[in-house]
């Protein structure tokens, strides 16, 4: 398979947090600080969206522009259309355009994930019952960096 270059100004983010926002206090915000604060750049709703935006075209446009995806899944996002939309993307550009998902699981099992979307049952993720938000964030962080450097090290101008 030929090998696909990205220069760095293709992706303004490196990555897009996708959530219900019954999980913003617990699990995204505070996974969206601690990316930042590592030197990630973070589609996040609180970050991104100001009065008047177009929602639509704003959460287009932030999935378009990011390297990798997190979603934070739990029983509210499935319950949601926006998640499902912003979910339907990401798994379009996990399929077309091979960008990986971080997957976070927030009170729900795998038989429950399973049952949502068999796609996800296959993506490893982390459970906020078993891993802090920090460690959590750690092991994202470490993940695109090892990337970054994985493409550093082939000669491409990905980074």
């Amino acid at each position: 398979m030929a090998q696909r270059f990205i220069k760095k100004d293709d992706f303004t983010y490196d990555v897009f947090l996708s959530h219900a926002s019954e999980d913003k206090d617990n699990v995204a915000r505070p996974l969206a600080e601690l990316l930042q604060e590592r030197g990630l750049r973070v589609w996040y709703d609180e970050f991104e969206l100001r009065i008047g935006d177009n929602l639509v075209a704003k959460l287009n446009a932030g999935i378009s522009a990011s390297r990798f995806g997190i979603i934070v899944l739990s029983q509210s996002f499935f319950a949601k259309r926006w998640t499902n939309y912003e979910l339907d993307m990401l798994e379009q550009l996990w399929v077309t355009e091979e960008r990986m998902l971080f997957p976070i699981w927030h009170g729900i099992e795998m038989e429950q994930i399973r049952a949502y979307r068999v796609f996800l049952a296959n993506l490893v993720g982390r459970s906020t019952d078993t891993y802090a938000i920090k460690e959590i964030a750690n092991e994202i962080h470490e993940i695109i960096m090892a990337y970054y450097a994985g493409q550093l090290a082939m000669g491409s101008d990905v980074v």
